[in-house]
C-alpha cells in the first residue's frame, strides 16, 4: 500500500547556465517499495517520488535533482490539460466533441452530432461528463468483451471501471476485467484491441507465445494500437484535469 505524503512545488537545475524551473512533485511512502524511485504522473502533470518505509526526503531530494533535465523535458512534453468546461473538447471514440452547456435541457449529458450536450447547473457539468464517459466506456467495453469472449469460448466474471494511471486493462485470477474508463477517449479499434487483450487473458493467464499468437489472431490490429498507446495514451491523463 502506498500512502500519499504531500504535494508541493520545488525548484530543479536542468541545466547550470539556465535558471531553475519550478515542478511540482508528490511524495509517499510505500511498505513494498525497496528503494526510491519516481516517476512522472501525467494525469497531475507532476513528479512522484516513491520512499520505501525507511527511505529519507533527502534520498528523494537527491535523486530529484540526479533527473533534473529528464523530468523537465519529459513535463514540457505533456499534452495540455483538457478540464471539462464549456466549450471544451472532450475526444469520444477518438472523435473531437464540442462541450455545450444547454441548462434548459434534460437528460444529464448526451451525444448530438459532433457535440456532448450537458444540462443542469453549470457546478454540475464537470462531474456529468466523467459520469457520461464512464458509462459510455462500461457500454463499449461490454460490448466488445463480450463479442471476443463468445469468439474463443470463455466468459469473464465481472467487467470493472477504473481510473488507472499506468494500465489500461488488467485480468485477475478470478476472471474479473478492470479497464480504464478513459479507453472511450481513444479511436474504437484502440478501446477493442485492449478489450481483445483482457479477454485473451480468460484462456491464457500469462503473456507467453500461445496468447500473443490468440490475441494476434483476435486483433489484426494489435501492433498500431499498441503504438497508438505508446503515444497517444499518456494525453488520454490529461483529459477532464
Amino acid at each position: 500500500m502506498a500512502e500519499p505524503l504531500l504535494r508541493e512545488t520545488l525548484s530543479l537545475l536542468p541545466d547550470p547556465l539556465a535558471p531553475p524551473e519550478q515542478v511540482a512533485v508528490v511524495w509517499q511512502r510505500s511498505v513494498r517499495a525497496r528503494r526510491v524511485s519516481l516517476r512522472i504522473d501525467a494525469a497531475e502533470g507532476a513528479v512522484l517520488i516513491t520512499l520505501p518505509p525507511r527511505g529519507s526526503r533527502k534520498s528523494g531530494l537527491t535523486l530529484l535533482q540526479a533527473h533534473a533535465r529528464w523530468i523537465t523535458q519529459r513535463l514540457r512534453a505533456l499534452a495540455p490539460a483538457q478540464p471539462f468546461e464549456p466549450g471544451g473538447v472532450v475526444p469520444i471514440g477518438g472523435l473531437p466533441h464540442l462541450i455545450i452547456h444547454a441548462p434548459e435541457e434534460r437528460g444529464g449529458a448526451f451525444l448530438h452530432g459532433q457535440t456532448l450536450v450537458v444540462t443542469g447547473a453549470a457546478e454540475f457539468l464537470p462531474r456529468r461528463v466523467a459520469d457520461f464517459c464512464r458509462a459510455e466506456a462500461g457500454r463499449r467495453l461490454s460490448q466488445r468483451v463480450a463479442h471476443h469472449a463468445a469468439r474463443i469460448g470463455v466468459a469473464p466474471r465481472t467487467i470493472r471501471l477504473k481510473d488507472t494511471r499506468s494500465r489500461w486493462g488488467s485480468c485477475a485470477p478470478d476472471r474479473t476485467l478492470a479497464f480504464s474508463w478513459r479507453l472511450v477517449l481513444a479511436p474504437d479499434w484502440v478501446l477493442d484491441y485492449v478489450a481483445a487483450h483482457e479477454v485473451a487473458h480468460l484462456r491464457h493467464m500469462n503473456h507467453g507465445p500461445d496468447f500473443w499468437a490468440l490475441l494476434t489472431e483476435m486483433s489484426p490490429h494489435r501492433a498500431v494500437a499498441e503504438t497508438w498507446l505508446k503515444r497517444h495514451g499518456p494525453g488520454l491523463l490529461r483529459v477532464g484535469v
